[in-house]
């Protein structure tokens, strides 16, 4: 049952994530690639609440490695910086890497320190 339970969380999370990146790419015009930068902050700060929150087990399964699982992406995120560098846009690979990892490491903290402190 917990199975179903992750795969509705991605069912949830995926084409969430495909709807904010279209999203930001249809507002802001950048080389940073945007959508996917906000879909790794967004998933890592709900997943900072989930584990400051101290959420139950299947509550972590089914929102923690199915949402945000499927909304967050790593793979995208290699892609696009290496996209960036084979077009020579190297500033903008290495502030994506730098943005990406410390925006998102800093989302996890922030969130998970907040639904602590709120829960105890």
């Amino acid at each position: 049952m917990m199975a179903v339970l992750v795969v509705v969380g991605g069912m949830v999370g995926a084409p969430l994530r495909y709807l904010i990146d279209r999203a930001m790419a249809a507002r802001f015009e950048s080389l940073l690639p945007l959508g996917t930068l906000t879909v790794n902050i967004v998933g890592s700060a709900v997943l900072g609440g989930l584990i400051g929150a101290s959420a139950g087990s299947w509550i972590l399964e089914v929102a923690g490695t199915g949402f945000c699982g499927a909304l967050t992406t790593f793979s995208t995120f290699g892609y696009e910086t290496i996209r960036l560098v084979a077009d020579g846009a190297y500033l903008y690979a290495v502030g994506n890497v730098v943005i990406s990892v410390t925006a998102s490491l800093a989302a996890v903290y922030a969130a998970a320190s907040a639904t602590q402190w709120l829960w105890t």
